[in-house]
């Protein structure tokens, strides 16, 4: 890899809102497409971290990280988001991985 740290930085959700509304960054949203269809950011794409969860286990998406990275290029800035920030949390760190590795 080219070793280049990824800059990561937890924010709230209202600090979100301010990002988006005067930066130029994306959102991606990773609930399951069920959730998204409920409701979502303005402008959110929905690449789902797990296509199901059931109560025998949750099966991520195999496909994530190339979904993520076909709609943003590797220099683009964008907010990934959930629920609670549990399934955002793993997701970007898959994301960092994948991107650190490349």
């Amino acid at each position: 890899g080219s070793g280049a740290a990824v800059p990561v930085e937890s924010v709230d959700p209202e600090a979100a809102c301010v990002l988006l509304a005067t930066q130029q960054y994306g959102y991606v949203d990773v609930r399951m497409w069920e959730d998204f269809d409920k409701g979502h950011v303005a402008g959110a794409r929905n690449v789902p971290y797990y296509l199901s969860v059931t109560p025998h286990g949750k099966e991520r998406n195999p496909h994530f990280v190339d979904q993520v990275a076909a709609l943003h290029a590797k220099e683009d800035r964008f907010l990934v988001g959930c629920r609670s920030g549990v399934r955002s949390r793993l997701a970007t760190a898959d994301l960092v991985a994948a991107v650190s590795t490349k």
